[in-house]
This record gives structure tokens, C-alpha cells and sequence, in this order.
């Protein structure tokens, strides 16, 4: 077999498992960083622990947490899905745990367990790491490319660009020059800033079954809502922001929000209020929060709707009442701007994929050349998916190249 000289851009993730697998078939690898530091957003994920990837072993399942390019993954992830994932890095030494909500973690609840697992691998594989070594253009030959290396030129058999998504469409012109197609760029993954409303009292107070809405849309998700001094974060916005994501660019983020702070429908809670009312008429609705909300949010919605002191049930109008639900399952909030959920930047766009070769993440028309993980236009809510869409890339490209 011809051993091949291939070149790995970027010290992700992605280009760690496209590195590690190329290697398999003895070829030369070399990995390029044009920064000082390899796997820098494995470092910070998760708060430091690294959610490596989400407990959801079925392909036809996994694909819906992935608001772009979830279906072309379903054969990808069929070949490496989930269960490869943890069973590489346990096979590995990295022992992992899965938490109630599905994540799955090194049971060191330490990101720097995944990083050692990867660059011991790497370096068991002969992959020659090369830090502060920026690749500027790639010039493919009738066989080949060409790398600008700094300021240097070098010749490769395979490339493979796994250099992260970029938050601007001016950095992607030396893909497009390569003939490419790229959708471009937007933040996905984020909070919501409402700069004008009143609820900063209410900073860190949860509300685990809540949905949010963006009215006159089809955009709806349900899930844990959180109330920071900026705006609202927790799982229901950052679902929310990803699939919203082109939607929300468009409005230059400035839109309205409806927040159920319930998990019923609004006929249900009325009933469920009515009942309350019949069976505890001397009750005073501001000592007896309901539905799981916390008191002092209790409190703040029914003030809202006019309710205060020692307002009883039997004393409740029909008037304040059906103001009181619409605070309750429709809470009106003016979004004007966004906020990155914490350091995990992900971007929605990238190079598309019909360009590529899913089975393998080749370019169709530039044989030779390899894209993987966010520099592809795929992108995962948050829980793992992200690192498992890396996981799974790198490994059909770097396998492909090791053949």
C-alpha cells in the first residue's frame, strides 16, 4: 500500500479524530494550530468536564437534535454514533458516567481526561503535532495540494480542513475559492437579552417544566427556563436559539417572547385554578405558590396581574383572574439582543453539505480534500451533540484516508 502524506488543519476535536484515524494505515499525519494551544473548546466544555457526547444510541433519535444537518448524519451515525463514542474513550482508559438529563462526562468530571486520551492516542500514532503553524491557502493539484504553511509552501497527498466554524462570511472566502458552496454564518446557541424588563430580582431563580414561544412563528420549545440579569438562559432558550437561529439573525434579534411558566395549556390551568379556588377559598393566593414555581416568582407574576397583600381566592374577580393566567402561561418579554451561551460559541452555517461525500466527508469535486466537524454546515443543541458530530466526521474521513 502507498503511504500517503496528509495534512489535518486544526487541533480540534474534529481534527484530532480525523488525525488519529489517518494514522491507522501508517500514513505520515501532520496536525497544523495556528494558535499556541491544542483542543481548546474540549478544555472549556461543559464548564471544564467535556460533555463528550449524549446517552441516545439510535440513530433515527439522534439526528432530531441537530436543528442543521441531522438527517444527512443518519448513516454517519450509524456507522459511529453515540455508542462508539463512549466505547473508544472507555476502551481508552477515560472512564465516563451519564447524568439524569442524558449528558455524558468523564466520571473525573475533568475535560483534561478527554485531552490527554486524545493527544496520547495522537502521539502512540506517530501524528506529528505542529502548534502556531497558521495554513493560509490550499491549492489542489492534478494530484495533490499545495500548502501555504505560515509563509512557507508544502506538498500534501489529502487535506483535511477541520478548523472550526468562523463567526464571519469574510473568513470563509479562501474556501470559496475553492469552488465550494458555504452557507453563511450565524451564531447558534444563545441567551436572550431583555434589557428593559423587571425581573432582575428574580436572578437565578429556575422553573424546570416552562415553555417559550415566539408568536406569529412556528418556533415553540419546552424545557427548563432561568432568569439571569440580562434576559433568560436554561435549556428552553438554548433550544429555542438553535433552531431559530436564521429566523432570529433576520430580526436582528429584536422580537417578542411568550414564556409558559407552567407545563399546562392554558384550558388546564384554569381548570386547575378554578379547582384550587373551590376547595381553598380562604387561602391567600400569594402564601401558596402553585404549579412548582418558586414563591418570589409566584409573587412577582401575581403582582403583576394586580394581585397583592392578602388577596383570598374567594376574593379573586373573574377579571384579575384571566389577567393572573395570561402572566401565568403567556408572559409577554421584548427580546432586543443575545448573549453567548457561555464559552461554547457554536455557529450555524458552514460549508455545504452537498458538497461532500457524507459517507466519507471527501469533497465530490476536489478528491483528496476532507471537511469535518463545525466547519461543515451541521450543528447539534447543546449536550454533546456538537463533540459527537465531531467524533463521528473525523472518524468517517480519518478511516477513509487510513484505507
Amino acid at each position: 500500500m502507498e503511504l500517503k502524506k496528509i495534512a489535518i488543519i486544526g487541533g480540534g476535536a474534529a481534527g484530532f479524530f480525523a488525525a488519529i484515524h489517518a494514522a491507522e494505515g501508517k500514513n505520515e499525519v501532520h496536525l497544523f494550530e495556528k494558535s499556541n494551544k491544542l483542543l481548546s473548546k474540549v478544555k472549556v466544555s461543559g464548564g471544564g468536564r467535556c460533555n463528550v457526547t449524549h446517552d441516545c444510541d439510535h440513530a433515527n433519535k439522534l439526528i432530531q437534535y441537530y436543528p442543521r444537518g441531522g438527517r444527512s448524519l443518519k448513516k454517519g451515525f450509524e456507522i459511529f454514533g453515540t455508542k462508539d463514542s463512549k466505547a473508544w474513550f472507555e476502551n481508552r482508559g477515560v472512564s465516563l458516567k451519564i447524568e439524569g438529563d442524558g449528558r455524558v462526562f468523564p466520571k473525573s468530571d475533568s475535560s483534561q481526561s478527554i485531552i490527554d486520551c486524545l493527544l496520547n492516542e495522537a502521539n502512540k500514532k506517530g501524528v506529528h503535532i505542529h502548534l502556531k503553524k497558521e495554513v493560509k491557502r490550499v491549492k489542489p493539484k492534478t494530484k495533490g495540494f499545495f500548502l501555504k504553511i505560515n509563509e512557507k509552501e508544502e506538498y500534501f497527498d489529502k487535506v483535511v480542513l477541520a478548523n472550526g466554524g468562523y463567526p464571519k462570511k469574510e473568513a470563509y472566502q479562501w474556501i470559496r475559492d475553492l469552488g465550494l458552496e458555504i452557507s453563511d454564518p450565524i451564531p447558534s446557541l444563545f441567551t436572550f437579552n431583555c434589557p428593559e424588563y423587571q425581573m432582575k430580582e428574580l436572578m437565578g431563580l429556575s422553573v424546570p417544566n416552562g415553555s417559550v414561544q415566539i408568536p406569529g412563528s412556528k418556533w415553540k420549545e419546552s424545557g427548563s427556563i432561568l432568569i439571569t440579569h440580562w434576559g433568560f438562559s436554561g435549556p428552553g432558550i438554548i433550544k429555542l436559539s438553535a433552531w431559530a437561529a436564521r429566523d432570529l439573525f433576520e430580526k436582528n434579534y429584536h422580537f417578542p417572547i411568550l414564556i409558559n411558566w407552567t407545563k399546562f395549556k392554558e384550558e388546564d390551568l384554569r381548570t386547575l385554578v378554578q379547582d384550587y379556588k373551590t376547595e381553598n377559598p380562604k387561602k391567600k393566593i400569594l402564601s401558596h405558590p402553585l404549579f412548582d414555581i418558586s414563591s418570589r416568582l409566584w409573587q412577582h407574576l401575581a403582582n403583576k396581574a394586580g394581585i397583592c397583600g392578602d388577596l383570598r381566592y374567594l376574593d379573586l374577580s373573574k377579571k384579575v383572574m384571566n389577567k393572573w393566567i395570561e402572566h401565568l402561561v403567556r408572559d409577554e418579554h421584548q427580546v432586543k439582543g443575545k448573549t453567548t451561551f457561555k464559552e461554547e460559541f457554536v455557529t450555524c452555517g458552514g460549508v455545504e453539505l452537498s458538497n461532500l461525500d457524507l459517507k466519507t466527508f471527501e469533497c465530490k469535486d476536489i478528491k483528496g480534500l476532507y471537511i469535518v466537524g463545525e466547519l461543515v454546515n451541521i450543528d447539534g443543541l447543546t449536550g454533546g451533540f456538537n463533540f459527537q458530530n465531531a467524533w463521528t466526521s473525523g472518524f468517517l474521513a480519518g478511516s477513509s484516508l487510513s484505507k
